[in-house]
């Protein structure tokens, strides 16, 4: 008898099923800040990889870590001009789908795996994949600003399987990060595949799990 190799799929938004639709750069200096794409490149992976002082660094909105990353990424401390990047950043004109992406989840869901989101990401997101015409085809997005608990942690995977209602065993994760997702799945007894090297495309995971 045929069996599917996984009952659940969970997925990694930003840097997996949400592609940026141009470079942050491009998009940082079109908005209009007098820098350079090297100084932009360099100030936004600083920004990432600073300690952030709080539990979480998306908090609701997540406004207070996004004004850290542009004024890094530009050196410009406008608030308009941030209120400018943020708000382009909260339409799905801003981001792209995988190819294939859509028509991936829909055939899973009709085999009956169940889908989840499970993203380190501010109170936009839930917008976005509506945007983007693919929040209905979930059965539960958990969003680290709504739950409480960031990626690596435990309890953030923990609620996805329960919002799933399948077995850790039974289940695969996707995402981009190893720390954040290989790691964090893996401690809870979740398979994962990262983007861009164990999978590079929606047809791939269709594959593995049917």
């Amino acid at each position: 008898k045929w069996k599917r190799a996984y009952d659940g799929l969970l997925l990694d938004a930003g840097g997996t099923l949400l592609q940026l639709a141009k470079p942050v750069e491009e998009t940082y200096l079109t908005i209009g800040v007098e820098t350079t794409v090297a100084d932009v490149k360099q100030g936004f992976r600083r920004a990432f990889s600073a300690p952030w002082p709080e539990h979480l660094r998306y908090q609701g909105d997540g406004k207070p870590f996004w004004k850290l990353v542009v004024s890094e990424a530009t050196g410009c401390h406008n608030g308009d001009y941030f209120e400018e990047v943020y708000e382009y950043y909260a339409h799905g004109n801003a981001w792209d789908l995988p190819e294939g992406a859509y028509d991936t989840l829909l055939c899973l869901k009709d085999h009956g795996v169940k889908l989840a989101v499970v993203s380190n990401f501010d109170s936009r997101l839930r917008k976005l994949l509506k945007d983007l015409n693919v929040l209905h085809l979930f059965d539960a997005v958990i969003i680290s600003s709504e739950i409480g608990f960031e990626k690596p942690d435990e309890r953030i995977f923990r609620a996805a399987l329960d919002g799933i209602c399948v077995d850790a065993e039974k289940t695969v994760h996707v995402g981009d990060d190893v720390r954040a997702d290989k790691e964090g799945a893996n401690a809870v007894g979740i398979h994962c595949w990262l983007w861009g090297s164990d999978v590079k495309s929606f047809s791939h995971i269709k594959d593995g799990i049917l």
